[in-house]
């Protein structure tokens, strides 16, 4: 765990080291012709997620301010669907935006509007997601190692004592490329050590998509027969948890998440969700950032990516990719504590007071 905090640091610094070439050349809050304000589109996919507009956007806009005070950032929220976003994208390229940052609602269905940011000559950074199209630039976390941490904490969480234990799979929206990565590294993990029981794909990853899901699987199933639950992130893991409390499972099976968020804490204080996955948002918008100014400005991305991908098309992409923590209630101190992402009185409600001391939260 201490590693991993240090790699997540080693990111940081190297990140920061890259802005700061980034914003040399042009200087600090100047653009390279000085005579207008380069516009940046930030394109967000959904509010039912919590970090995009609590976490990423501040972050992402703190940070591009601070690489060019004269950037003007354009922020749009596609509430979860095709349409919108793609209609948000065909107005950023009318407007003439110079960069955009794109968290695409469906990878696929966006390729063809980045191709027409790309014909347009406005840059596309792909931002925690890998769109499909001419992108400029992609800045997310390894998405098979997030799987690996999740498959490998829900094993321990089961231990030996369960033969052949049986687990429901709720995975992420198919059409997020991130999702198919996480349920590969998970099923790297898992695969001939856990039967599954019932699998599903949460399109839009709607937490109560994923709460129906998890009464059929325990219709089918039955409240007794299933001994964990490989959840892709914090909100489908709330839909399951709840389902599973209201058909009286008790106790609960060990359910893994990802995101970190406020309310996953709690619960994985409380005892209701086994572990979480914390992928720190501020090096992600730091990479993020300076790979908007770097594309607003048209710089190279070879001052800021250290890393690169290949597109569904097979075209190199250059990357900053960064390292996932896996999080449980006696790492929680150590890990979003310490990080900064939430605070113990955060977490510590008063009824979760002997919980969180037991976890070492004072």
């Amino acid at each position: 765990m201490k590693a991993c905090i240090r790699d997540t640091a080693a990111a940081v610094t190297a990140v920061s080291a890259a802005v700061a070439l980034a914003a040399c050349g042009a200087g600090a809050g100047s653009d390279p012709d000085g005579d207008k304000a380069p516009r940046i589109g930030l394109l967000l996919p959904d509010a039912t997620t919590a970090r995009w507009e609590a976490q990423d956007r501040p972050l992402l806009e703190k940070r591009i301010k601070a690489l060019c005070a004269t950037c003007v950032v354009e922020h749009v929220n596609a509430r979860g669907e095709v349409a919108i976003q793609q209609e948000q994208m065909d107005s950023m390229i009318t407007k003439g935006v110079d960069a955009i940052v794109l968290v695409a609602v469906d990878a696929r269905s966006l390729g063809s509007v980045v191709a027409k940011a790309h014909a347009a000559d406005i840059p596309v950074i792909a931002y925690d997601r890998l769109a499909e199209g001419p992108i400029s630039g992609y800045v997310s976390f390894d998405g098979e190692e997030v799987g690996k941490l999740q498959g490998r904490a829900l094993l321990h969480a089961m231990g030996d004592s369960v033969a052949d234990p049986q687990i429901v799979m709720m995975n992420g929206d198919p059409a997020d490329p991130n999702a198919v990565s996480f349920k590969k590294g998970a099923m790297s993990v898992l695969s001939g050590k856990v039967k599954i029981g019932k699998e599903y794909d949460t399109l839009q990853w709607r937490t109560e998509t994923a709460n129906m899901n998890m009464s059929a699987a325990i219709s089918a199933l039955g409240a007794d027969a299933i001994d964990g639950v490989y959840s892709a992130n914090d909100g489908l893991a709330a839909g399951s948890i709840s389902a599973l409390k209201a058909n009286k499972v008790d106790p609960l099976p060990p359910v893994t998440g990802q995101d970190a968020e406020l309310g996953a804490l709690r619960r994985i204080v409380a005892g209701d969700q086994y572990m979480t996955v914390f992928k720190p948002f501020e090096p992600e918008a730091a990479a993020g950032g300076a790979m908007a100014v770097a594309a607003a400005r048209k710089e190279g991305m070879d001052r800021v990516a250290s890393d690169e991908v290949r597109t569904r098309g097979g075209e190199r992409v250059p990357a900053v990719l960064l390292t996932p923590v896996s999080v449980t209630a006696d790492t929680i101190k150590d890990t979003v504590v310490k990080e900064g992402l939430h605070t113990v009185q955060q977490i510590c409600i008063p009824q979760l007071r002997a919980a969180c001391d037991r976890a070492g939260l004072t």
